[in-house]
């Protein structure tokens, strides 16, 4: 720590050009955004650094009695000037968590103090560089900084944030949001965990993998409902990769061996990621039994793609049926406008659609089928359904790349829309001009449990009106979201953009 304290780097100029009219900073954003002309950190992607608690929110409607626990998301708010160029995944962690009890809501905000911020926050000032580089070999731990800013889970009695580059889980209070420190699953946990690992409601295991530059490129495991690592074991592939999520039945995971990937030239010459899309190169999927070998693993080829997010998995005889959000090109065309940033905007406009690919454990055949393509993503379902027969998804809407304004520019969550995954029906509801959303979890109702039909819930998402820079939380009936919210929350300060949220239920947390 005292090695860190002692560097005096500085800090580089970024990219600075005259602000486009939809990119004016909200009025609360901290002072040095006005130097700095990035479209992600401006507008609804604007930092906040405010941290604060407020009981008694008021609520426009009823919230339902029924609605008993914590909807709780991670996600970016940059604290000090950006070091070089910055990229949207580079911000520091900011949790924000909304409480439902007794018809009441209350709320909390507060940023994940980690290794990285801690050491920040000490130099009073951006240390490390951004995705977008240039790298400094002089930094400890990782070339860019693990912010610990995608992911978090409730696991064990604790919130755990998670890093999409695989990095340290940090262990949080669920209720105080307060950082306590590396989460180690009694000091037996000696490699680090990426984003997206699974937490099963009906046993409380948590599912995970992660992966790095070095042999072994990935790895899996298993932890007990009470923080015990009970299996861990390396994943055999031919190269470093970038998977972000996968995939659990009631018997199998499914991990992913995916054509974007790191450069290998570059990686073994300059030790850094440049990610290329290998259109020749099969998508593939290793389907593992929950505490199977590395030798258990069957190995499914698709289709050429990427994959950020899973809807689901689960089995049907000898098939098991992956539904997610499919990326059939994840190299976009450069926009010479965005000048050095060309690289890092193109890989945020991507396409999606609702896909399923199908396994059959018997023979090893694999089928796959597009269910629509409406761009939607960031998918969330009824928790008691994770890794058993589904059928409703809700997805975020990104309004396809090109058009007007900032959701043409941007990734922008403009609408909510609720899938039939069987036949790929779907409705929607869109936020409204200039109002964006975030990933919306379903909210089991209090007192369910998984033999309830599926929409036995309610979904909700934090909404940020960037015309007059309201935040609110919105409350939805799971079984027709047409009807708009059935309550709506408001927050007493700004929301900027997040990336993953839960929902914890109130028997656990209040019990």
């Amino acid at each position: 720590m005292d090695q860190i304290r002692n560097l005096d780097l500085p800090i580089v100029s970024a990219n600075v050009r005259a602000l486009a009219p939809d990119g004016t900073p909200p009025p609360d954003a901290p002072d040095w955004i006005w130097g700095v002309d990035h479209p992600y950190l401006h507008g609804w992607f604007a930092p906040t650094a405010r941290e604060y608690a407020a009981d008694d929110l008021i609520v426009d409607g009823d919230l339902p009695a029924d609605l008993y626990g914590a909807y709780v998301m991670n996600g970016p708010s940059q604290r000090f000037a950006p070091a070089n160029r910055y990229h949207y995944y580079d911000g520091d962690a900011m949790l924000r968590a909304i409480y439902f009890r007794d018809g009441k809501a209350s709320f909390r905000q507060s940023w994940i103090r980690n290794e990285a911020f801690v050491v920040e926050d000490i130099a009073g000032k951006s240390i490390w560089p951004g995705l977008a580089g240039p790298y400094n070999p002089m930094l400890p731990g990782s070339p860019i900084k693990d912010s610990s800013n995608t992911d978090v889970i409730f696991y064990a009695g604790k919130l755990l944030s998670l890093w999409y580059m695989a990095g340290q889980p940090y262990d949080i209070d669920p209720l105080t949001l307060e950082t306590k420190g590396r989460e180690k699953f009694n000091g037996k946990l000696n490699h680090s965990l990426s984003a997206h690992s699974k937490v099963d409601p009906r046993t409380g295991e948590l599912f995970f993998f992660t992966y790095g530059n070095e042999a072994p490129y990935m790895r899996y495991g298993v932890a007990s409902p009470t923080g015990e690592l009970l299996h861990d074991v390396p994943i055999d592939l031919p190269g470093p990769r970038s998977p972000h999520d996968m995939g659990l039945s009631a018997n199998y995971a499914v991990l992913h061996d995916l054509p974007l990937f790191g450069d290998p030239d570059i990686l073994a010459r300059e030790k850094r990621r440049v990610i290329r899309f290998y259109r020749n190169v099969p998508a593939r999927f290793g389907v593992i039994p929950r505490r199977g070998a590395s030798a258990d693993v069957k190995w499914f080829e698709a289709e050429p793609c990427y994959i950020l997010h899973i809807v689901n998995c689960y089995e049907d005889g000898d098939w098991l049926h992956q539904i997610g959000c499919r990326i059939p090109n994840p190299e976009r065309p450069l926009d010479p406008a965005d000048g050095k940033l060309a690289a890092a905007m193109s890989y945020r406009r991507r396409i999606h659609e609702l896909y399923r690919w199908s396994f059959n454990l018997a023979t090893g055949e694999t089928r796959e089928a597009k269910l629509d393509d409406l761009n939607t993503e960031f998918p969330r379902l009824n928790p008691w359904r994770l890794g058993y027969p589904s059928r409703l998804a809700f997805n975020q809407f990104l309004p396809p790349p090109g058009g007007p304004g900032l959701s043409g520019r941007c990734q922008t969550f403009d609408a909510l829309v609720r899938y039939d995954t069987d036949t790929g029906a779907y409705q929607r509801w869109d936020y409204g001009a200039g109002v964006f959303g975030a990933e919306s979890p379903v909210a089991p109702k209090k007192g369910t449990s998984p033999a309830d039909p599926e929409d036995a819930a309610y979904v909700v998402t934090f909404t940020t009106d960037t015309n007059d820079w309201r935040s609110y939380c919105l409350v939805f009936d799971a079984a027709d979201i047409t009807r708009g919210p059935i309550a709506r929350v408001h927050i007493p300060h700004r929301i900027s953009a997040g990336f993953h949220t839960s929902w914890v239920p109130g028997e656990q947390l209040w019990s």
